[in-house]
């Protein structure tokens, strides 16, 4: 969970290939007729049969609502506060130095421990938004915090040279320099927040949830069904991260123009 700078980003990994993909699905077919036995290893024929016979029934649906809107949530919600926080702990030396350990204890600290601690406090219904927050919470603040340090001074003095507000120096100056990192920092966490998220549901099994349906299919063996749930939060973290994306780089070439 440590800081990722957008540069950083950029050099490490590559887009997806089609070719890759097949091969490893090839790969993946191949296995799983070599072992013969689909309770250990399904093929992906298999998995997307049962996809498809998922998808018609609004229990499916039903099941991505109630998981997306509290692990989003909670992902929203640690935005949020690891903007304000570190925007604050960039500002006071203190602040900064009172979080410092908290930070690094949700680092720190097993998912599974977290999951069975704050089951002892709240609902399993809201497991997955307090868990995807705290999961998040460290990569934007430590993101967000390293990008408002790398602002060029240079700027600011030409914005205290020619007497600009203070709105506008974050407007104008910090939110540009940020950004980057900020957006770094989200590519990473909104994969995290579903694994975090999900993985608390499996522990604490809320009715109609993602992590339910994980649940029940390991109970009972079917295979294809466990694989065809882990195919739809892949497919769920890769949208919900292009759509989000996207959204912040409509904001940069807004403020790119003004």
């Amino acid at each position: 969970m440590t800081s990722i700078s957008a540069d950083k980003k950029k050099k490490g990994g590559g887009k997806i290939r089609l070719w890759a993909v097949l091969f490893w699905l090839l790969v993946w077919q191949g296995a799983s007729m070599a072992i013969g036995q689909e309770i250990l290893l399904v093929s992906p024929v298999s998995v997307v049969k049962k996809l498809f016979e998922l998808v018609p029934s609004g229990e499916f649906w039903s099941s991505i609502f109630f998981s997306a809107v509290r692990i989003l949530g909670g992902f929203l919600l640690a935005c949020t506060a690891g903007v304000l926080l570190a925007a604050l702990a960039a500002k006071y030396k203190r602040a900064e130095e009172l979080l410092a350990p908290a930070v690094l204890t949700v680092k720190a600290v097993p998912v599974a421990s977290f999951i069975i601690l704050v089951l002892i406090w709240i609902s399993s219904r809201n497991l997955s938004v307090c868990i995807s927050f705290l999961m998040v919470f460290p990569v934007i603040y430590t993101n967000t915090l390293n990008g408002i340090r790398s602002t060029d001074r240079g700027l600011l003095e030409m914005a205290a040279v020619f007497g600009m507000s203070p709105w506008v120096k974050l407007w104008y100056i910090y939110v540009p320099q940020a950004m980057p990192y900020f957006r770094a920092g989200c590519s990473v966490a909104l994969g995290l927040c579903w694994k975090a998220g999900t993985a608390a549901e499996v522990i604490g099994i809320p009715d109609r949830s993602i992590g339910e349906k994980l649940y029940n299919a390991k109970v009972y063996l079917n295979t294809s069904e466990l694989f065809a749930w882990t195919l739809v939060i892949v497919l769920a973290s890769l949208i919900f991260e292009k759509l989000f994306l996207a959204a912040l780089d409509g904001v940069t070439k807004r403020l790119e123009r003004m």
